[in-house]
């Protein structure tokens, strides 16, 4: 069964203090420019942004590209929420057979799926007999542009 499998590189995040970083007052138009506006509404504070159970968060590196489909690439840091309730359609790192992978999870009845983002990589159907598990729920993507 192509999974992409990888290692989890698994990351915890600081959080005993702010990571603050100026935050303009005027959005960013994606669409035609507006003028300038040179004043700062103040700082943004990332940890409280991307964080929401700092003791279940951690961050994880991307490795593989079977969700490359949904612009998520080797790279890529995912926030990763362990207190998150997994649901259908959410992205998540499962633990399927002693592996770790990145995939949206298609819960149905009576089963469930593990959907990959790549036509190279078919999805995943659990069944009875696997060791699985939703190790945590992908909240945030990071990424370099």
């Amino acid at each position: 069964m192509p999974s992409d499998p990888k290692i989890l590189k698994i990351f915890r995040p600081e959080t005993d203090s702010p990571a603050r970083i100026p935050l303009a007052e005027s959005p960013v138009h994606a669409g035609f420019p507006s003028p300038a506006e040179d004043f700062l509404e103040g700082s943004l504070d990332l940890n409280n942004l991307v964080i929401k159970h700092p003791e279940a968060t951690f961050f994880a590196r991307v490795e593989g590209d079977s969700m490359m489909g949904e612009g998520i690439v080797e790279g890529d840091i995912l926030v990763v929420d362990k207190a998150a309730e997994p649901y259908d359609g959410c992205l998540a790192v499962a633990f399927i057979d002693g592996e770790f992978t990145l995939k949206r999870v298609r819960i149905e009845p009576g089963r469930i799926r593990l959907v990959p983002a790549n036509p190279n990589y078919p999805a995943i159907e659990i069944g009875p007999d696997e060791e699985f598990s939703v190790w945590g729920v992908v909240r945030w993507v990071l990424k370099q542009v």
